[in-house]
């Protein structure tokens, strides 16, 4: 048994989703909008082109996510997409991408006693992510 992270936007879902997959390398995969549910009466409040459900693979990782209603959005708290580039040079290319126009980066790319490079932050789409490259720190020994 694994965990499915579940992503929930405020109208931005298919925008947000494509851009991860794209910087993170991932593959996008049944997306179902609003005009997909057949019974008039089960679909979310809002335009046809909302997003009810989709997914996407990292790796052996599933990330879904779907729009919420205006009515029922809430805005994302106590929790982190958390992201172990595999290099320096990746790690810089993916803050680069994600961090570009966030809402707020709550800690810039830094050196820590257990990484060598470490950032959070949260995007333009809400999501609050952390990077975290351990480079020569993964032996436990600090800087």
């Amino acid at each position: 048994m694994e965990p499915t992270i579940y992503l929930f936007f405020k109208g931005k879902c298919l925008g947000a989703m494509c851009h991860y997959a794209e910087v993170l390398n991932g593959k996008i995969s049944g997306v179902f909008r609003n005009e997909d549910v057949p019974d008039a009466e089960s679909r979310m409040p809002g335009g046809d082109d909302l997003v009810v459900n989709m997914m996407m693979t990292l790796g052996s990782a599933t990330v879904m996510a779907s729009n919420n209603a205006e009515s029922m959005y809430e805005k994302t708290q106590g929790f982190r997409v958390s992201i172990a580039p595999r290099s320096l040079e990746d790690f810089d290319r993916i803050f680069e991408v994600l961090a570009k126009n966030a809402e707020h980066v709550e800690m810039a790319p830094a050196e820590t006693f257990w990484a060598e490079r470490f950032a959070t932050f949260i995007d333009r789409y809400g999501t609050p992510w952390m990077l975290n490259y351990e480079g020569n720190r993964s032996d436990g020994a600090p800087a």
